[in-house]
């Protein structure tokens, strides 16, 4: 194999403003990007050159001035822009678009899912995680358990934390009233939004499982299903938890009524969260971890996020001169992706009960020893199996098929930023479509499905253990200039386990291709599988 070389310092992107984006479940989408009010613009489209009037994408990206929201819906977006508009900041901004997505997309994500974000305050010069990704319940048992058991319903739950993370962070940086924040999404919850083919699509394949796991799961099923797309979908039960949240803040959830009916709705259906453990939870501020890469610096969340998988993925890439577009640039993305995930499944889960190397991983050194062993020419094959779902746990009861290990979760992705140069990067999840499909009699809320993530294996870093964080996949990112760690980008996607490579993709072509954020996000891809499985999209040149 040829020497590695570096390439050259690559320019930034030629945008003016900050670039911001997200990314689809699905291959062939684009993110969403609102780009301009009626009353008070403060977001413009940059004029790029190229083979198309917008170069390789199928769009221009969007730059901003005095702030910038990225979202997978315009109504979120719209939130978040209108919070920016009337003086607020970019937390303020995100907790908007976060409360926006839970009505404009409520099989994705809402208060009872849960997430992780990366938060940047220009006045502090540094950036924190908040992890508000929940717990297993302390008392839940696995012994006996199958597969089925925490697909959905009541022991599929983790303590929610959503609503706590937004609220911490509004508590400690938000500068606008939580009146004003929630405002437009509880308007939009009350008076409608409209019923997309997906939440159409999403709700038919649900709605059996939300009767059949909800006290009034028969009026709240008809409440999706009787809307036809096109249709304005109102969620009378889900602006009135809101606006109880709006009035008693975190207590309300955890402490207060509202988490005696979330507590009592569940156990309803044998669900083993207990009271004192939906008081007591809170989520955590602490520093993220990061690496260099060529001229930049990419920060993202500790365990139990798995986003160090990409900090090793891009220290492998680092030695090499990826040449754009090549087969051999995309054979070294696909054996780095695979030698990074094969460490995951090997070490990562709940950093408080599991021995994580975090520091050997995302080391130079390692990258180099890794790079030693990967072949110009040849692929290495798939990882070990190890504790690969769809190899170990088909052998145990319950269903357990490589077609439904393919399919995408429902996650949902979003960024904010202010005129101040604070910057708010946020991925969340309900972990399946209407997550767990219970939602406790009145509240509207669904609770996440995400214990199904765990392991049911003993022995593997992730098994499910009572009070356990699982092993999150999913990996909000930041880049900043390595020289200065002036800010760069914000970048993330949903996607399950795809999130970890596709993320890297988009930074790829960003910083390595010198492409810009818009044609970074819509470039080609290839998505990787636990049924040993590597799929490129069709875009990719056969040759």
């Amino acid at each position: 194999m040829p020497e590695p070389t570096r390439r050259q310092r690559l320019p930034r992107p030629l945008l003016d403003g900050i670039r911001l984006a997200r990314r689809e479940d699905r291959l062939t989408s684009t993110p969403r990007v609102f780009s301009e009010l009626r009353e008070k613009p403060i977001m413009a489209l940059a004029a790029q050159t190229g083979s198309t009037p917008h170069g390789d994408s199928t769009r221009p990206p969007a730059t901003g001035r005095r702030g910038m929201v990225a979202s997978g819906s315009q109504h979120a977006t719209i939130a978040g822009l209108q919070a920016l508009q009337a003086g607020g900041n970019a937390v303020d901004a995100a907790v908007a678009v976060a409360a926006g997505l839970n009505v404009a997309e409520p099989f994705m994500s809402g208060m009872g899912g849960v997430g992780i974000g990366l938060v940047y305050m220009a006045s502090e010069g540094k950036t924190r995680t908040i992890n508000f990704s929940g717990h297993a319940p302390n008392d839940i048992d696995p012994s006996g358990m199958t597969r089925d058991d925490i697909e959905y319903g009541p022991l599929s739950m983790l303590v929610p934390g959503n609503i706590a993370g937004w609220l911490t962070m509004h508590d400690k940086y938000g500068t606008l009233p939580r009146s004003q924040v929630f405002a437009y999404a509880i308007d939009l919850a009350e008076n409608g939004v409209p019923m997309t083919p997906l939440i159409a699509t999403t709700v038919a394949d649900s709605i059996d499982k939300i009767a059949e796991l909800t006290e009034d799961g028969a009026t709240l099923a008809l409440e999706y299903s009787a809307v036809e797309a096109g249709a304005l979908l109102r969620q009378q039960q889900l602006a009135e938890s809101m606006n109880r949240v709006v009035e008693g803040g975190i207590a309300e959830f955890y402490e207060g009524s509202l988490g005696d009916e979330i507590c009592a709705g569940q156990k309803a259906f044998n669900g083993v969260i207990n009271r004192e453990e939906i008081a007591a939870y809170r989520p955590y501020w602490e520093e993220p971890i990061s690496t260099t890469y060529r001229d930049y610096e990419i920060r993202v969340p500790k365990p139990n996020s798995s986003a160090f998988q990409m900090l090793e993925t891009l220290n492998i890439l680092e030695g090499y001169d990826l040449e754009p577009g090549t087969a051999l640039t995309e054979h070294l993305l696909v054996e780095a992706v695979l030698k990074a995930a094969d460490d995951r499944v090997l070490y990562s889960g709940d950093p408080k009960h599991v021995d994580i190397p975090l520091d050997r991983l995302i080391s130079k050194d390692y990258a180099e020893e890794i790079r030693s062993g990967i072949s110009s020419d040849k692929f290495s094959g798939f990882p070990p199996e190890r504790w690969n779902r769809s190899a170990v746990e088909a052998s145990l009861p319950g269903v357990w098929t490589p077609q439904a290990a393919a399919q995408a979760p429902m996650t949902t992705h979003f960024a904010t930023a202010d005129q101040w140069g604070n910057v708010v990067t946020i991925t969340q999840t309900l972990g399946g479509g209407f997550g767990s499909c219970l939602a406790p009699k009145g509240t509207g809320v669904f609770i996440n499905n995400m214990g199904k993530w765990f392991d049911l294996n003993q022995g593997s870093p992730n098994d499910l253990k009572g009070g356990r964080a699982v092993d999150f996949v999913i990996a909000p990112s930041q880049i900043y200039a390595a020289e200065d760690a002036s800010f760069i980008a914000s970048i993330g996607t949903p996607g399950s386990y795809g999130i970890l490579h596709t993320t890297i993709q988009m930074i790829h072509q960003f910083l390595d291709c010198g492409k810009n954020i818009q044609e970074a996000i819509e470039a080609p891809r290839f998505r990787y599988y636990d049924i040993g499985a590597i799929m490129f999209e069709s875009r990719f040149d056969s040759d």
